[in-house]
């Protein structure tokens, strides 16, 4: 019997803390482009300017998530913000993504601990 590669991700709009179900649980942090001093300075250039720039930012980390998604057969994606539907629909419209089983979860701002709790639970029960 082989074991299915599991992946858990905690996610918002900023970093995404992506956990393999192995023990023990390392996190990788893969955070977006985007800061708060960028957006200031962009936000001078012109507000059309920086939507595009916040798109391209959003599209480049979404993609980077999407890399380490790809050898795993299950995923959960869970945090406190619609970061982890927006990663869904993406993916979902990606047909290289569609054997992958991939699963949302709504939860708040968690610790490192917390997060591979919600991992380790999520996973020991499927």
């Amino acid at each position: 019997m082989t074991t299915k590669k599991k992946l858990g991700i905690w996610m918002d709009h900023a970093n995404a803390h992506v956990m393999e179900y192995t023990e023990p649980i390392v996190t990788k942090i893969i955070s977006s482009a985007s800061t708060h001093e960028e957006k200031e300075f962009t936000l001078q250039k012109g507000e059309s300017f920086m939507q595009r720039k916040d798109q391209q930012q959003e599209a480049a980390y979404y993609k980077a998530i999407a890399a380490s998604i790809r050898d795993y057969e299950e995923v959960l994606l869970f945090g406190p913000t619609d970061a982890k539907t927006e990663l869904l629909n993406i993916l979902k419209a990606d047909l290289s993504f569609s054997n992958i089983k991939i699963v949302t979860e709504q939860t708040d701002k968690l610790t490192e601990n917390q997060e591979q709790a919600f991992v380790r639970d999520y996973f020991s029960k499927s």
